[in-house]
């Protein structure tokens, strides 16, 4: 790395030096630490830990077409969608009627908004807010439908309803036409109902619009939408910060645009998860068992798993002593960006001090993304097939030792 003085003497850095491997990581946290750097790592984290393993340990055809457009829908639905809807749709036609002022406060958190305890422009704002949410909730409706056209699709191209069959549990069984038809049925009957409720939010996001400023009932409304916490836990902020935090619909703020927040992220995988454990049971009790052991692990580690993860990997360098150039007694970390300062600031070889710091700026990030990889990835999808082959053949043979039991009785 070479460190040039400009005209400005200002300092500024190539990474010419730091190596191909630690250039590539550096580069990953970057991303990781982008203004829609929720939406991007976590894209990148749920290709590595749903798609990959997935596709290595996929057990037909119909396993790994119906993995890979689960996957990769999913990711692309949730994480980039809201924003898409949010920001380039929605805001530009709610804000229509707020004034200049107001139209830039629309990526304001609505807790913080509150704080702020200017009632005035609160109550022109949160029904707003509350609208832009409620349009947004396509997002996890979709993700709930994702799983019911997927069992049209393995149903329609390869011609498969029965989950022992998909799974390749049993080679010898032949599909049942009539389960066929009830899994389309089921499927395109929660697609309709999936429709149905987001009618209904936008027929609520139209009256917020309408008689939301106006109204202390739909105010309070809007408030429980998106900021529960605020609204429910006014003298616990634990609490009501937890609560906004994982369960408000409102978005997050990246520099003044709307994007992706840690409580749609939640919604979309409750939701979603509806979608999972019913399609699932349509297709037979294996499938069903199968979702229920890998579900849940997954879907909390991508809701605050990773996140407390971090926090518990920081915690454990800090009190063993490492990376305490980075890591303060609060367990917090400076952003990738502000490495080059601290390297100017500490004197010395600026190349050697700067390429320590980015080291363990590196490990600090990439061990709970690399756990993330290998455990919630390979581990979750191998065993869970594993356990799948076991509850099948251990069923198989208490069926065929109660069929011997009783043709001796008959005897």
């Amino acid at each position: 790395m070479k460190i040039n003085n400009t005209n400005n003497n200002k300092v500024t850095f190539t990474n010419s030096n730091i190596g191909l491997g630690l250039k590539v990581a550096s580069k990953i946290v970057s991303v990781q630490e982008g203004g829609a750097g929720l939406s991007n790592i976590r894209f990148i984290q749920d290709t590595a830990t749903g798609l990959l393993p997935k596709a290595v340990f996929a057990r037909s055809k119909a396993d790994l077409g119906e993995n890979t457009f689960l996957e990769l829908s999913e990711s692309l639905l949730v994480y980039y969608c809201p924003a898409i809807l949010g920001e380039g749709i929605f805001r530009k036609l709610y804000s229509k009627k707020l004034p200049a002022n107001l139209k830039s406060k629309i990526s304001t958190p609505a807790k913080n908004l509150l704080k702020n305890n200017n009632a005035l422009d609160n109550k022109r704002l949160m029904p707003v807010k509350a609208a832009l949410a409620l349009s947004a909730f396509a997002i996890p409706l979709v993700e709930f439908t994702l799983n019911y056209f997927k069992n049209l699709m393995t149903l329609k191209v390869f011609k498969q309803s029965n989950f022992e069959n998909i799974a390749n549990l049993d080679k010898t069984k032949s599909e049942d036409k009539k389960q066929a038809e009830k899994v389309e049925k089921s499927a395109k009957n929660n697609i309709k109902r999936a429709a149905g409720v987001y009618a209904g939010c936008l027929a609520l996001s139209a009256l917020l619009l309408r008689k939301g400023e106006g109204s202390k009932f739909l105010q309070n409304i809007s408030e429980l939408i998106v900021a529960p916490g605020s609204k429910l836990f006014k003298n616990n902020q634990k609490k009501a910060d937890f609560v906004n935090k994982y369960f408000s619909l409102d978005f997050a703020d990246n520099n003044g645009k709307l994007a992706l927040s840690k409580g749609q992220l939640t919604s979309c995988v409750l939701v979603g998860g509806a979608g999972y454990f019913g399609a699932s049971k349509d297709r037979g009790k294996q499938n069903f068992l199968e979702t229920l052991f890998r579900f849940p692990l997954v879907g909390f580690y991508i809701i605050c798993g990773n996140e407390l993860l971090e926090k518990g990997f920081r915690k454990l360098l800090y009190k063993n002593g490492k990376c305490r150039e980075l890591i303060n007694d609060k367990f917090e970390v400076p952003a990738l960006k502000d490495l080059k300062d601290i390297a100017l600031k500490k004197g010395g070889n600026y190349d050697e001090v700067y390429k320590r710091l980015l080291k363990q700026k590196v490990l600090i990030a990439g061990v709970p993304l690399l756990f993330g990889i290998g455990v919630m990835g390979f581990f979750i999808a191998g065993s869970s097939n594993l356990f799948t082959k076991f509850r099948y053949n251990r069923e198989q043979n208490k069926k065929t030792e109660s069929e011997i039991k009783n043709v001796n009785i008959s005897k």
